[in-house]
């Protein structure tokens, strides 16, 4: 099983000051600005002759610093992909949204052209030749155009752009996905394969190389990019930096931001890790709770837009022996699939490490109309948390063949974050959530107030992989089991529906005391 801990390798993300003057030419040349009135509708370019490759050994795991400077630019309308599954057991359907005669409309891709959330599959070829001229890799990589490193290429392009930052396939249970790049923008394109936990990450040796990026011809030939400019070579160097020691591996991922949100397939999801000093509560003014209590409705609005929770099925699931004790470890995502954003603000009680918490509501055009009491909020001082906790958002059990409690995982709290794209298709979806991370929300221990928000379409994927939050099944006899992620367990939080907040995972237990074994069946036809 896929462990949710473990992160696809991506490129380097060149600052955006470097995107914003590399793309001023095109691969033949050609500024950019002064290139054709109308531009084709997509472009394909390399930001520079030549790269430098930096490669790092850390404790025998090869890490492969490659950043060919690959980039799709969109002409003078966004490039727009929606992709979306009826059920698990569906195909994976995709449109594009072309503009004709100044209207939108969707226009459907050909079957197979997306069949995961990672994107168009199979957009590029990538090969390598050594010095000799022999061809020593080639491999396929997909695109959907969301980017972290985006900027604009061309003075008139729109001031800002409003797709996602990620591609977000990771979490199996992903319904739906919005891809773009912006008119005038750019967009990465990934340059190495896909990283598979348990298998070697790609790897060149020490030397020079000459990189042949092509955009396939099924896609030149469906989004409109001429044929002259879909290929691209690149003259890559590859030199070997300090080897072993945990500051080389810090160089050569030093160009990931830390809060930054998931980006080519990476996400943030909770694992334990958190940095309060760098909450965007403390800096953005949307995410900054009042300086006073909220008065209090006497009952929840009967009508109106409400957030709705529900449980993905546990992913990522493993087993760890650890002391001499057997743990069961797994991701678990709850999502908001609501009409509002699930917002809920802590005021602190004086000179105490407890919040009283309220959520909020809103009207149809977003404005707020109350506030209910929702529970509490704790801080919480151990090592790799450090930051405030809503007490009532989720509960994970383990369950027997009778689906009666075996065992209670340890986390019984929670930062809210929007660290996974569960479905970007669905009705006020949040495109561009700012709080990705336990960074972005969770709070200092030095404030007053905190606000936590999980927005719509958005899922909050925690990984229990600690001990005292994953299952320990040590003394468990084999057999039968099921992980249940429950949303709202107390019913403190108002919500559309409840029907939908249970869901269960079925786990098989086996072997003997001193070599336990796990099953995990699929679920919906998904391995994850």
């Amino acid at each position: 099983m896929t462990d949710p801990t473990n992160r696809r390798r991506r490129s380097r993300l060149l600052t955006l000051g470097a995107v914003t003057g590399a793309l001023a030419l095109t691969a033949a040349g050609v500024g950019v600005a002064q290139a054709a009135a109308t531009p084709p509708p997509l472009s394909f370019v390399a930001a520079s002759n030549t790269v430098t490759a930096e490669r790092y050994d850390y404790d025998g795991e090869i890490y492969l610093s490659l950043d060919l400077g690959l980039h799709v630019i969109a002409g003078k309308d966004p490039f727009e992909i929606w992709a979306k599954r009826a059920g698990y057991d569906k195909p994976i359907t995709a449109e594009r949204l072309v503009v004709q005669n100044g209207k939108k409309k969707k226009v459907a891709l050909p079957a197979g052209t997306v069949t995961d959330f990672y994107g168009l599959k199979d957009f590029t070829t990538i090969s390598f030749a050594d010095e000799s001229g022999a061809k020593i890799a080639e491999y396929k990589t997909a695109f959907c155009g969301n980017s972290w490193g985006s900027a604009r290429t061309r003075p008139d392009a729109p001031a800002t752009n409003p797709y996602p930052t990620g591609c977000n396939g990771y979490n199996p249970f992903t319904l739906g996905a919005v891809w773009g790049v912006q008119a005038g923008w750019n967009a990465q394109v990934p340059d190495q394969p896909n990283y598979a936990p348990g298998k070697p990450s790609f790897d060149l040796a020490p030397g020079k190389y000459t990189a042949t990026a092509t955009v396939n011809p099924v896609y030149r030939e469906m989004f409109g990019i001429p044929a002259g400019s879909a290929t691209a070579t690149v003259g890559v160097t590859v030199v070997n930096e300090s080897a072993g020691g945990e500051a080389a591996m810090a160089k050569a991922r030093k160009a990931e931001p830390a809060a930054a949100p998931p980006a080519e397939g990476e996400h943030a999801l909770h694992s334990g890790e958190g940095d309060a000093s760098r909450q965007v509560s403390s800096y953005l003014p949307e995410f900054r709770a009042p300086a006073k209590r909220p008065a209090t409705l006497k009952a929840v609005p009967a009508g109106g837009p409400k957030p709705d929770l529900k449980s993905l099925p546990a992913w990522g699931i493993s087993l760890s022996d650890e002391d001499g004790k057997w743990y069961v470890n797994f991701g678990a995502t709850v999502w908001n699939a609501g009409t509002s954003p699930l917002l809920v603000d802590g005021f602190r009680r004086t000179g105490t490490d407890l919040m009283d918490a309220y959520q909020y509501f809103f009207d149809a055009k977003g404005n707020q109309v109350g506030s209910k009491e929702a529970g509490t909020m704790e801080w919480d001082p151990r090592e790799g948390h450090k930051h405030w906790h809503f007490t009532d958002f989720a509960q994970y059990n383990l369950l027997s063949s009778d689906q009666k409690l075996a065992v209670r995982s340890g986390k019984e709290a929670f930062c809210l974050a929007n660290t996974d794209a569960v479905d970007y298709t669905i009705a006020g979806a949040e495109w561009r959530p700012e709080n990705t991370s336990l960074e972005t929300s969770c709070g200092a221990d030095t404030v007053v107030a905190v606000r936590e928000v999980l927005d719509i379409g958005n899922g909050d994927t925690y990984s229990q992989s600690r001990p005292g939050q994953s299952f320990e099944i040590t003394d468990l006899p084999n057999g039968t089991y099921y992980i249940q992620v429950l949303a709202n367990p107390e019913k403190k939080l108002a919500e559309l529906s409840t029907t939908n907040n249970t869901a269960l995972r079925q786990i098989i237990l086996g072997g003997t005391p001193e070599a336990r074994t796990l099953t995990v069946p699929p679920v919906h036809g998904l391995d994850g």
